[in-house]
């Protein structure tokens, strides 16, 4: 199999985290360019605005350790599932759903309208359906999710770096085609709190991830005879060695993940989020050697528009991400493992499934208002209606490729 992001997924192969059980020295080197690279932006993120930046700069890095030591990725998992009927993956992803909606529904229960801060809200119609499915089938192809494709590259994986690059350009691809695809048919957001209350939004949200949980688990014991505990409890190595050099217990990345997308509504006044920034850097990019994007409509919307003409060391996606990207380096680089999922050569199927898979994701992120973080996981932690149909979508599109991959030389096992 050529080297790819599921190298540090869970589910990779046997529903765990891909790494081994080996114990490496920390690679000096990398870990002095990850501490001096968070150094160093953070004071220019200080430099360029409010102190709160700095601090979700820091909750950024905070995630990206989590993603990393936990091997947190929702593509991984959710084809241990198909392929091998293991569990364990979604089991977690749906334990980080249930805690992340316990943190945040009682809090957006007491948000009064016109208030600065909300939750992940968005519209239900053929634009997020369509999206969520080319983001679920295009994740397999480029072997990470949105926050799958930021952490691996953070910890050297260079095909991810081609997916990243094709996620960028099929975003800003997105924001181009958006207006349109908004003029099909659909619905205003609907949110389970105005609905039900905060406490019967709750109880669905909660009755869901349980059912599912339950479902998953019973296939895994039909077709194993019991499901695996091991994936949330990691290995005997002591904490420090597992906080320092992993596999985390998929527990642990569960509650930072939780408690660290809470974090960054509570900072930002809106849930953690990841491709709108690829849009954006896209889009700067283009602005930058002479194309006028005001002839786009997205770009002369209010938000997209400031975001444009600010720095995006000021715009919160970014600077989230910015702190993903080098918190996953200081963490491989702790482990001893940076760029250890890019050794051998890759096949060309390989790094045109990488360029596929960018564009796709990139593009259906955009017309679904975001990708398994944005629209899935603060989607469904702010009772959103649009995060579970984007769940069932992209999990559609997920299936069909899953069944693409061995065309393109990547390994279902």
């Amino acid at each position: 199999m050529s080297a790819s992001a599921e190298t540090l997924q869970p589910g990779a192969s046997n529903g765990a985290s891909g790494h081994s059980s080996d114990e490496r020295r920390a690679d000096g080197f990398i870990v002095t360019v990850a501490v001096l690279g968070l150094l160093l932006l953070g004071a220019l993120i200080a430099l360029e605005t409010a102190p709160f930046l700095v601090t979700l700069f820091a909750v950024g890095a905070v995630l990206g350790v989590a993603l990393y030591h936990g091997a947190f990725g929702f593509t991984g998992g959710w084809r241990a599932f198909v392929v091998h009927k293991r569990s364990g993956g979604l089991r977690a992803q749906l334990a980080l759903l249930a805690l992340a909606s316990v943190l945040f529904i009682p809090v957006l229960g007491t948000v009064e309208p016109g208030s600065a801060m909300s939750g992940a809200v968005a519209p239900v119609g053929v634009s997020l359906v369509v999206g969520a499915f080319l983001f679920g089938f295009g994740m397999q192809l480029g072997g990470g999710c949105g926050s799958g494709t930021l952490f691996t590259v953070g910890a050297g994986n260079i095909r991810m770096v081609l997916t990243l690059v094709f996620f960028i350009v099929g975003s800003v691809i997105g924001t181009m085609h958006l207006p349109w695809w908004l003029e099909l048919p659909g619905m205003n957001p609907v949110s389970l709190i105005g609905g039900l209350g905060v406490w019967g939004a709750l109880a669905v949200q909660l009755a869901l991830c349980a059912a599912l949980a339950w479902w998953v688990g019973s296939i895994e014991r039909r077709h194993h005879g019991r499901i695996q505990q091991r994936v949330f409890a990691g290995p005997d190595r002591g904490f420090l060695s597992n906080l320092f050099k992993g596999q985390w217990p998929l527990f642990w990345a569960v509650v930072v993940l939780a408690t660290g997308n809470l974090a960054v509504l509570l900072l930002s006044g809106h849930p953690w989020g990841i491709t709108f920034a690829f849009g954006l850097w896209g889009a700067k990019f283009l602005q930058a050697v002479g194309v006028d994007m005001s002839q786009f409509e997205f770009w002369t919307w209010d938000y997209p528009a400031l975001a444009l003409a600010d720095s995006v060391l000021v715009n919160v996606t970014s600077v989230t991400n910015f702190g993903l990207l080098l918190g996953a380096m200081l963490a491989a680089g702790l482990a001893g493992r940076y760029n250890q999922a890019s050794s051998g050569r890759i096949p060309p199927r390989s790094l045109l499934a990488a360029v596929l898979g960018g564009l796709i994701m990139g593009y259906g992120a955009r017309l679904a208002f975001g990708c398994n973080i944005g629209a899935l996981f603060s989607g469904i932690a702010s009772a959103s209606l649009h995060g579970w149909i984007w769940f069932a979508a992209a999990w559609v599109g997920s299936l069909l490729g899953v069944q693409a991959r061995p065309w393109f030389s990547l390994s279902n096992n």
